[in-house]
Parts: C-alpha cells; structure tokens; sequence
C-alpha cells in the first residue's frame, strides 16, 4: 500500500485530517503515551482533527478518518467484527504497543485452556464470552504500520505522524537494542553480570532503558524481525538461548519463560519458547 501523501491533504484540500484512536485488550498505556506528548501534542492537535479518541474526549465523532492508532489485542468475537469496521473507516491503521502488534501479556492464555480458567475463576462462567487467544490485529486486518513497545515511545509515534503528515515514508528501527546500547555506552549486562538479557533479538526503540539501569532487558519492543535485511534482522534467538542455557546454566523452563513474556506470541519468540518447551 502507497503511504505517501496518506495524510499530506484530505479529499477537500483545506481540512485537517481526521485522527481515530480506538482500545482493545489493553491496559491503555500506550494511549496514554500519546498523552505523555504533552506540549507536543497541542502541536498535534492543530496539525489533526481529533475525531475519536475516548481516552481523552467524550467529544466521538464517526469516521471516516485518515489515521487510526489501535491499541490492544483481539480476544472477543466483538472485537473480531469492531476491528473490521475500524478498518474500513481508517485510510490508515496503525497498531501500537505490544498488545496490538503480538497480543501482549495476555496471549499467555494461548499456551493453557482458558475454559479451565473460567471454571475456577468466575462463579458464571457461561457469562464470559472470550475467544481461546488473544491475537494481534495484523491477524484479522491489514496494518501499515506497527509500533511496538510496553508502552510505546512517545518520541518514536511523533516521528511516524510527522512523517506521514509530511508525506514521508516513515522509517522505523531494525536493528537490536544492543545498538542502543553501545550508543549510551553501557556495559553488557549479559558479559559482565551474567544476566539473561534478550537484548540481542529485540528491536530498538527503547533507548535500552532497563540495561541503562544495570538490568536485563525483557523483550517489551518485540523481536527484530522483517523483510528487509539489515542489524538484527533476522533475531538468532537459537543462539541466544543456548547461551542462557549453556553458558548462563539456566534450566530448559527458565529458558522458555524469557522468551514467553510481553511479545511472546510474536513469532520468533513464539517459536524459540516452543522449542523449549520439548526439553
């Protein structure tokens, strides 16, 4: 799909264009990431008309509209059926955050029976109606953009919506947060205090927060992966894994469960935390 000129003019010419921002599954940080915008988002505000967006406005307008950010994951057939609608009005859909791009924490249901659940939490289980997995909306619609994170970077969905305003095919990261790392000067937490870090097959866009921190990173940015080829792409999750258990002497579970986190359902992860479990 052409993304430039999307949002450089409406069909009229003189109007803004009209922004939609709809939840899901989702703990609405990433929605408030764009309220984190702060002074920029009164920028924001003048360059889009903010048609939609609950999080912020009891003012919700219908569409169609020339962008929509999709924060969360699918896990009811409504959703099934709103998220095709909200396609249908949206020129452009953009996912966001970790939810809407791999089914976020919650598609842990997606390894267990969630029926089984039900019956021990809920004292009417028959009320639940809730789909076995929690999904991302790439698997239910076409997506043009994703933006990954637990929450997103604020700075990161600046840059995409500028770009695309400017009429600008948006650049976004490929390469590992390791990268981010040698930028800030870090020392490896993975050499130098034997920790688990999943650094190497995660995509950048972080500004590798928790190795700044002397802690190991958990993958919230989701796994470099892509088409394209370049830093990172694709992750090696086997050798990494290895390491943890060969060289960090972590025990096949513990293995599993750092690959089966915030992004586990996306597929690399995915796939390296199957493998394990076989162990």
């Amino acid at each position: 799909m052409e993304k430039k000129d999307l949002l450089a003019k409406t069909d009229t010419g003189t109007q803004r264009p009209r922004l939609g921002v709809f939840k899901f599954a989702s703990c609405d940080g990433c929605q408030l990431s764009i309220l984190n915008l702060e002074d920029e988002l009164l920028a924001l505000g003048q360059a889009l008309d903010i048609a939609y967006f609950p999080e912020a406005s009891s003012t919700m307008d219908s569409g169609p509209y020339e962008l929509a950010l999709v924060e969360g994951s699918i896990t009811t057939e409504e959703d099934v059926h709103r998220i095709r609608f909200v396609r249908e009005q949206a020129k452009v859909l953009i996912t966001i955050g970790a939810c809407a791009t791999a089914g976020g924490i919650q598609a842990l249901r997606n390894w267990v029976d969630v029926e089984s659940f039900k019956q021990v939490v809920y004292p009417s289980p028959d009320y639940i109606q809730s789909l076995k997995t929690s999904t991302p909306i790439s698997e239910h619609v076409h997506v043009d953009f994703e933006l990954w994170g637990c929450p997103i970077d604020k700075g990161q969905l600046l840059r995409v919506i500028t770009d695309l305003l400017a009429g600008v095919q948006p650049r976004l990261p490929v390469e590992s947060v390791c990268l981010e790392c040698k930028r800030r000067g870090n020392v490896c937490v993975m050499v130098a205090k034997g920790l688990a870090c999943l650094g190497p097959v995660t995509r950048a866009g972080c500004g590798a927060i928790c190795p700044s921190m002397g802690r190991d990173c958990y993958g919230c940015f989701g796994p470099t992966e892509g088409d394209r080829k370049g830093p990172g792409l694709p992750p090696n999750t086997a050798s990494l894994a290895s390491h943890f258990h060969d060289g960090l002497q972590l025990i096949p579970v513990e293995v599993l469960r750092r690959f089966r986190g915030i992004n586990g359902y996306a597929v690399p992860f995915r796939e390296e935390s199957n493998a394990w479990e076989q162990r």
